[in-house]
């Protein structure tokens, strides 16, 4: 036995699985921004209402929410690797069709029944956001226990900076080579992305080792020699059930819909905003759409420091008091300056929140941390796709107006938000008080 687990070879390393995941995340979750400069000119061609142009800037983020619970799950029976080229390839289907279709009819060929067509290839572009799920997976395999904090921090820190970056990119690109070339162009990095992830991302030693035919405790035995820790229990559904049983779950799962699920929400819609309330030009949009992106992946790593000294609860409370501050300032707003302004307390509010809430997981939900992951991370990242269509649907019925009247909805998210975690807060301390007089009563008797 020792002999045959000697001839089995391992590829990669901690390191190499760890950049093989963010540079897999990072291509994908680009897909965020993708319909979020271009929407005003694809709005005119198909005749869009505010609403369903709403519904096309959130397409993305529908596949990109709703396949992150399932394809967890497919992480912990063959390793990161294939769902990540599986997710990876839907994309590139997805802007294939896109780039043909802009080629052959944008602008002048482009009608309202080709709205579905488009709308199908949107939801096929964002397969790749819902690799965060799986990169997750991927990197705690990889790594001990003692630097699983640090290594994630990375693989979410860096990879979340996509959106900002391609709401950058895209107006620029707008204009140097139109709706078509610019497309074409992210079509060329989708591939070249998906190409050096097939060359770079390696799975966790245990499921190489299952790969090449091993039994599970053999892997496992022969993987623990190679430094991981981690392997996956094969109860993932089991655990998928207990954490939908556990009502602490659903907190969670709110307060990241409307944090994380706000992001991805904002960062598609906030180039429309700026454009259409303040008639900005679609590079200066997408800049400022950038800021706010970009800043609030950048806060996200800095709060998971913050949580580990304040406590889940407390950075958690805080943290959305900022995000309500900040919605709040935005749905009273005229002035470009004090939105501006408002942005970016907002992108500090929703960035810790982001972090905290998996500081929070493990201490609300611990006998199904991985099920309560997959809630919250999925159903959490919903947002991205329902409130969009609700900002347009204010739009359409207050006008102009509803641009600014629009972030009560956010004002709204945050107060529920503070209140469930207010309640979390709670009963987590009353939990506490319970576990520390039960050694006195057993004293006593």
């Amino acid at each position: 036995m020792a002999q045959q687990l000697q001839q089995k070879r391992i590829e990669g390393s901690p390191s190499r699985g760890l950049f093989g995941a963010t540079l897999g995340f990072f291509i994908g979750f680009a897909a965020v921004a993708l319909f979020g400069t271009t929407a005003s000119k694809v709005k005119d061609a198909l005749q869009l209402t505010p609403l369903a142009v709403g519904f096309l800037v959130a397409m993305p983020s529908l596949s990109g929410s709703l396949l992150r619970i399932p394809f967890a799950a497919w992480v912990d029976t063959v390793g990161g690797r294939k769902p990540f080229l599986v997710l990876l390839g839907l994309s590139i289907v997805g802007m294939s069709g896109l780039t043909v279709l802009m080629y052959a009819l944008f602008p002048d060929r482009l009608t309202p029944a080709h709205a579905p067509l488009i709308y199908l290839l949107g939801l096929l572009s964002g397969c790749g956001i819902a690799t965060f799920s799986v990169g997750t997976g991927q990197v705690s395999y990889w790594f001990p226990k003692a630097r699983q904090g640090a290594a994630l921090g990375i693989y979410a820190g860096v990879a979340n900076l996509a959106p900002g970056i391609f709401s950058f990119l895209l107006p620029l690109a707008l204009g140097w080579w139109g709706m078509a070339g610019s497309y074409l162009a992210w079509l060329i990095f989708l591939v070249a992305g998906t190409l050096l992830y097939y060359l770079t991302g390696r799975n966790a030693p245990y499921f190489q080792l299952r790969a090449q035919g091993l039994a599970r405790d053999e892997a496992v035995a022969a993987a623990k020699a190679h430094g991981q820790e981690m392997f996956p229990s094969g109860k993932i559904i089991e655990s998928l059930r207990i954490s939908a049983r556990t009502w602490k779950t659903w907190p969670l799962v709110f307060i990241y819909f409307t944090t994380f699920g706000g992001f991805m929400a904002l960062t598609s819609w906030l180039p429309t905003y700026w454009k259409a309330y303040f008639g900005m030009s679609v590079v200066t949009a997408g800049s400022l759409t950038a800021l706010y992106s970009i800043l609030t992946s950048l806060v996200r790593v800095a709060g998971g420091g913050v949580s580990d000294r304040m406590g889940g609860e407390r950075t958690t409370l805080a943290a959305l008091a900022i995000m309500l501050a900040g919605a709040v300032t935005l749905a009273f707003s005229t002035s470009p300056a004090v939105s501006m302004t408002a942005v970016v307390i907002l992108a500090v509010g929703m960035g810790i929140t982001n972090a905290a809430v998996f500081k929070l997981v493990p201490q609300e939900v611990p006998q199904a941390v991985g099920g309560a992951s997959g809630w919250v991370g999925g159903l959490g990242a919903f947002g991205g796709f329902t409130l969009p269509p609700l900002l347009g649907a204010i739009v359409a019925a207050r006008g102009q107006a509803g641009y600014a009247s629009g972030f009560f909805l956010f004002v709204l998210l945050a107060v529920v938000s503070l209140g469930l975690s207010a309640l979390l807060a709670r009963t987590h301390a009353a939990e506490e008080r319970r576990a520390q007089e039960r050694p006195l009563e057993k004293q006593h008797v």
